[in-house]
Formats: C-alpha cells, structure tokens, sequence
C-alpha cells in the first residue's frame, strides 16, 4: 500500500500526541507537515507537545511545524485545561536550540496544497480556525486538497464543553460555519456517539498497552493520564481517543464500519448552541456535504494502537518524567 500523505492540524494535547505518534510511526503514514492552532492548552505549551512527540518517536526534526492562528477567528480563546492539564502529563523537554518554521501555518497549508494539488489530505483535530483562514485566503484552497478529516462535533448528541457543543467547534464556531460551506470532501470523526462509544480505552486496556514498556508506550500512559481521570469523574468510563481514531481512519478505512452522507452546518449565532453541529441525515431535503462516521470496530482499533505503541524508539532528546 502506498504512503498516504497528509498534514496534521493540532492543538496537541493527550490524544493529538496519539495522532502525531501515528503519523510518524505507521508505515502507511507520510506526514508531511504539522500546523499549529489554538486550542486545548496554551499556544507555547501545544507547541512544546508537538515537539516533544516528535521526540519521543525519534522524529525531531523530520517534519516541520508550522505555528498558524493563536487565537479563534471572531471570538476570544477557551482553553481544556481543566480537561487536559499541560497535555503533556506533566512530561518536559530541553528545547533550546530548537526552531519551528518561520512560514505561517496557514501561509504553508495554502504553499503545500498547491505544490501537490489533490494529493494531500488535512486531517484537523483541534479548532478549524487555520483552515477556515486558509479559505477565506484564498477560496481555490478547498479545491486543491484531496479531503478533508475533522474531528469535531456531535451526531445529533450530546455535547462535550456544552449540553449543545462538542469543544473543537464551540471554540471557533465561525471557522467551522466556512469549513462546512467550502466545498471540501469532508469526512467527520464526531465526539458523540462515536468516541464515547468505540474510541474509549478501559483501565484494563490502558495497562495493556502500558505493558510493552517501550518509551512510546510510557509516554502514551503520562499523557492520557491526567484526561482519563477527568473522563471518569464526569462518567465516561475510559480514556477517550477521537484524536488518533481520526487519523486512523484516514490511514485505514477498513476500520469504518458504517458511515453515510449528511448535510453538516454549525451553530456560531446562539450562545446557547454556540457550536452546535447540525447533521441532517437526508429527510430534510438538504444537500449532503460531509460523510460522518457512524461507528468503527473498536476492538481492531484497539489493537491498532496497542501494536503501534510498542514500538520501540530511540527518543532525539531525553524526556523529563519518562
């Protein structure tokens, strides 16, 4: 099977740092870039995540990171903290001497895209603000990129952050409103009833993977930790994976077990459903413009990620608290 380029767009945090650890070390991955976006947790501490993951799976330097917006389009900055603590469990990195690129992160969405029209594949885990800027930069951009994987929202469920809204989208409802409408071929990864359903690890499974003992597998288990335990005090009984399970399907499909088309719009007048993603499942008479997973096989996806964090590395630089 060859490679299947693409670039990841972040606010690296517990999972995101699954995701990169996936673009690095499956064979079937060809990450070509990471572009930077506010969202989880501070910009400098994601920025940090991004690297030191980088690091930990012997890749520091491989793939250029690239810091694009600091901050939602219209509306003020609304962090995870609370959910994700620093998003690196509290592991630390010597970064002196380490630069991230000097170009934009949305100047290089657009530069990439147009060197490889077609080619390349954006898959976005945090706020879609950089590819919202993109757009609204230079409408050709949703043209030239093959598709489009967004984590983000809920199938007519629950919210995350709200009753109403899953995070990624209520933080910059307005870049999600422009994704939607800008003709991407776009496929969502939603937070309910997907995730919560079949991307949430046990204890049990956690210990699994915690149980190959190499330095990916350990940096895995410090940085979910401090997630999983808010995910239990609010009633999910797990470690919660959307990040990484976003960029599995990408890499491999046969993982989906059902999807079908919806017409996707987001909520970014109200703030009762700031953030709100309506999925019309194709009664109402509206143009689908998105494929939303319905469900996955969890068990392979398990597996997947258990197999792929064994594997063993050399970290670039030690990581403080591995």
């Amino acid at each position: 099977m060859a490679p299947i380029p693409f670039i990841l767009d972040t606010d690296t945090a517990q999972d995101d740092c699954v995701a990169i650890l996936l673009g690095i070390l499956d064979p079937v991955a060809d990450l070509r870039a990471i572009t930077m976006v506010a969202g989880n947790v501070g910009f400098e501490q994601q920025t940090d995540n991004a690297l030191m993951t980088l690091s930990v799976a012997g890749a520091l330097g491989d793939v250029p990171v690239f810091l694009g917006c600091r901050r939602p389009m219209v509306r003020p900055w609304v962090s995870a903290e609370n959910v994700h603590g620093d998003g690196a469990g509290g592991l630390s990195m010597e970064t002196s001497g380490l630069k991230t690129a000097s170009e934009h992160g949305v100047d290089a969405l657009l530069r990439l895209t147009a060197e490889s029209p077609g080619e390349l594949t954006i898959v976005a885990i945090g706020p879609l603000t950089n590819i919202a800027m993109a757009v609204v930069k230079d409408p050709s951009f949703a043209g030239r990129v093959k598709s489009l994987y967004i984590m983000g929202g809920s199938n007519n469920a629950r919210g995350n952050i709200t009753a109403a809204a899953e995070f990624n989208f209520y933080v910059d409802p307005d870049a999600a409103k422009i994704v939607f409408e800008a003709g991407f071929d776009i496929t969502v990864v939603p937070w309910e009833p997907l995730t919560v359903r079949d991307a949430l690890f046990s204890r049990e499974q956690m210990a699994e993977i915690a149980s190959s003992d190499s330095p990916v597998a350990r940096f895995f288990t410090a940085v979910c930790e401090t997630t999983l335990e808010f995910d239990e005090s609010v009633g999910i009984p797990g470690s919660s994976h959307p990040d990484s399970m976003t960029v599995a399907l990408l890499l491999h499909p046969e993982l989906v077990t059902h999807s079908a088309a919806y017409a996707v719009d987001i909520e970014a007048d109200s703030e009762l459903t700031r953030g709100y993603s309506a999925m019309s499942w194709g009664v109402h008479g509206l143009k689908p413009n998105a494929r939303v997973i319905e469900s996955i096989d969890s068990a392979k996806f398990f597996e997947y990620i258990k197999s792929t964090m064994a594997t063993v590395t050399t970290p670039s630089r030690p990581i403080v608290g591995l």
